[in-house]
């Protein structure tokens, strides 16, 4: 049996200036680079983490 996972699209709505090496860090972990860029990603504990710290900063879509 294969397990169907859903996925998670965020988009960059926010600006990385100003902040903390770890917020980048996250922003780049999630495969963002400039404002206005979305990407799809599994729906995972860790990306879901990755979402929780910098949410402020994105658009969320499940």
């Amino acid at each position: 049996m294969s397990k169907v996972t859903s996925k998670i699209t965020v988009k960059l709505v926010k600006s990385m200036n100003g902040t903390t090496e770890k917020v980048k860090a996250n922003v780049r972990g999630l495969g963002l680079r400039k404002i206005g860029q979305s990407s799809e990603l599994e729906n995972t504990p860790s990306v879901r983490g990755m979402i929780k710290k910098i949410i402020h900063m994105l658009e969320v879509q499940e």
